[in-house]
């Protein structure tokens, strides 16, 4: 299975794995999956942690080397076709992170692991 975690359950995954479901702790941690992490999460967590919104205890280049490294997760690039199939997404949801998200995810084929309900009313995959 390929995957795509949504910001706060990669987040939640490292620092409160107490609110992630039994079920996608165990998908998460089947060697035979494939886990990607958008470089739309990594913008939106450096942007909350500059605006005080978020805080994190360890540097966030530290985390996502980590996390690389032990081969927990993949780095997905944000690609023209996923900004431009934007226009495809009705607008249930105004978040632009999340719509990007959601594009990557129809575009590329992944399922979006993600506890956020707005995500089922588009054309995406879904596991919580």
């Amino acid at each position: 299975m390929k995957l795509l975690l949504d910001t706060h359950v990669f987040l939640w995954l490292l620092f409160a794995p107490e609110k992630v479901t039994t079920k996608v702790k165990l998908i998460y941690k089947d060697q035979k999956n494939v886990v990607f992490l958008s470089l739309i999460s990594i913008w939106e967590i450096q942007i909350k942690s500059q605006l005080g919104k978020l805080y994190l205890d360890v540097d966030l280049e530290k985390i996502i080397d980590d996390n690389i490294n032990k081969g927990f997760i993949k780095l997905l690039p944000i690609r023209l076709a996923h900004i431009l199939s934007l226009k495809e997404l009705p607008f249930h949801h105004k978040d632009p992170f999340d719509r990007l998200l959601i594009a990557q995810s129809i575009q590329e084929n992944l399922t979006i692991v993600t506890a956020d309900s707005y995500f089922t009313d588009y054309d995406a995959k879904t596991l919580w």
